[in-house]
Parts: structure tokens; C-alpha cells; sequence
């Protein structure tokens, strides 16, 4: 396993898109009331200038196929391990934004479930030559699952929460956000395709959307977008479970998660810094 990718490292692209009244309305209705009080909700950087493909230039997975925008690793699933977002300041509505990607890392490691692969991208979001916002995205390869391979779970712990949201996702709003951030990836659409080839319970819930309702949610508590927001996935959500996306204070800030009713098995964690 692994290889020599330095040739992928600070290879570079740059788009741009404008935060258009319809791009907002879509998102709010689609986050609907975990979309914050923040003039442009978290996770609007999500629908900006998403990288563009033909049919022919897909990958069995939905995503450009590998190669392309990511390098090819010698393992065949992808999925959004976690990241972090340093607001600078925040999106106005009509503004032009140019995303500048740099891929930053390529690496592997032994996980407990097999070899892992992970590749570290960097975009960096301006206006007018402005830096508003810069994010770190971690991308993870895995092997196929192997027959009764199981997913390790983490419960939470009991929390007085500052502040709650329960949520339900459900088939529809998987649709509407892949649509709105132009996210091909079969395991948010295709049921088939999620449960036999990678192996997964049902249609998987973005890593994305849940990372934008606890960094709406941490809005709703600081009055406006954390200014750090860091992310990580515990564990994949499927369609149809109820969750409570929750935050405490925790330092200088906050701790939040979400977390599954009934068993309160943790699928995503965060940490989120007040507005300077």
C-alpha cells in the first residue's frame, strides 16, 4: 500500500461562483430550521463553484473518477472524514467567490479496519481578491467492506446542551443538498449502490450537512458564525434516524455532536470558536 504522490501535492485549481438569491433561498429551505440566523447560513461554502464533470468522466461512485480532481489511491471508496473553517469574514449575498484548491497532503496509514488512505485539500475562498474563508478538507479511501465487517460506534455521554436541534433526514433532503452542492456521490441517492457494494446500512447522510447544522447551530448560540469550526465524522448516519444536534460550552467555546435517538451513538463531533 501507498506510493509516490508527491506530483498530486500543491496541485491547484480555481472557480467561481456567485452567492445568488436563489443559491440562498435553496439553502435555507433545505436546512429549514437548522439553517442559524447567520445572513448566509454554514454550509452555503459547499454549493460554491463544486467541481464539474461529464457523465463519461465519473467514477463508479457517482464522483469524478479518481484521478482527476483527487489522485487515484489503491482503494476504491471515498468519504469526508472531517475538516475545519476559519471565517475571516463572512458571505454577502451577490457576491462574486473565487474557490482556490490546493491539494496540501497525501498519505496512508493502518486503521482497524484495513489500510486507509487520506488526502488533505485546502481551499481558500475571496471576493475581489479578499480572503473571506479558508477550509481544510480531509478525504478518506477505504477498501471494500469484507463480509460481516462491522463499524465501531461511540456513545455519547450524558450532556446539559446550551442549545438543541432534532432532526429527521430523510431521502428528500439528501436529494436536495447533493443537488445543491452538486455532490454525484450513489451512497446519498442510491440505495443499492449504498447497502451492496459499500456496504452500508441505507442511504448515508453527508458528512457536509451535518457539519453545517452544528456550525448553524453554534451560530444560533454566539449570534453569528464561529470563527473556527473544526470538524471530524464518528460514525455514517442513514437516512430516516432521528438525531439531536446538540452543543455545550466547553472552554472558550463550544463541543458540539451529533447524536442518534434511542441508542445516542455520536455520528459527527465538532468545536466551534466565538467571532472575534
Amino acid at each position: 500500500m501507498g506510493g509516490d504522490y508527491s506530483d498530486w501535492i500543491g496541485r491547484s485549481s480555481e472557480h467561481t461562483d456567485t452567492i445568488t438569491p436563489q443559491k440562498l433561498a435553496q439553502l435555507r429551505v433545505t436546512l429549514g430550521p437548522a439553517s442559524g440566523p447567520a445572513n448566509v447560513p454554514g454550509g452555503l461554502q459547499w454549493c460554491i463553484a463544486p467541481d464539474l464533470a461529464p457523465v463519461e468522466d465519473l467514477g463508479r461512485d457517482g464522483h469524478p473518477r479518481p484521478g482527476l480532481v483527487l489522485p487515484a489511491l489503491p482503494l476504491p471508496r471515498r468519504m469526508w472524514a472531517g475538516g475545519a473553517l476559519t471565517v475571516h469574514t463572512p458571505f454577502a449575498e451577490g457576491e462574486d467567490v473565487t474557490r482556490h484548491t490546493t491539494i496540501r497532503d497525501v498519505r496512508f496509514k493502518q486503521g482497524r479496519s484495513g489500510p486507509l488512505g487520506f488526502v488533505t485539500v485546502e481551499h481558500r475562498y475571496t471576493v475581489a481578491g479578499e480572503l473571506r474563508l479558508r477550509e481544510r478538507q480531509d478525504i478518506v479511501y477505504r477498501e471494500d467492506p469484507k463480509p460481516g465487517q462491522g463499524t465501531t460506534l461511540v456513545t455519547g455521554e450524558p450532556w446539559s446542551p446550551v442549545a438543541a436541534w432534532d432532526l429527521t433526514p430523510d431521502a428528500t433532503l439528501l436529494f436536495r443538498f447533493s443537488a445543491l452542492t452538486f455532490n454525484g456521490h450513489r451512497i446519498h441517492y442510491d440505495h443499492p449502490y449504498a447497502t451492496g457494494v459499500e456496504g452500508y446500512d441505507g442511504l448515508v447522510v453527508h458528512g457536509p450537512m451535518q457539519a453545517a447544522w452544528m456550525q448553524n447551530l453554534a451560530a444560533s448560540v454566539f449570534g453569528a458564525l464561529p470563527a473556527r469550526f473544526e470538524y471530524r465524522a464518528v460514525t455514517p448516519l442513514i437516512a430516516g434516524t432521528p438525531v439531536r444536534v446538540e452543543a455545550r460550552e466547553e472552554g472558550d467555546g463550544l463541543e458540539l455532536r451529533v447524536r442518534r435517538l434511542g441508542d445516542d451513538v455520536v455520528t459527527m463531533q465538532a468545536r466551534a470558536f466565538a467571532p472575534g
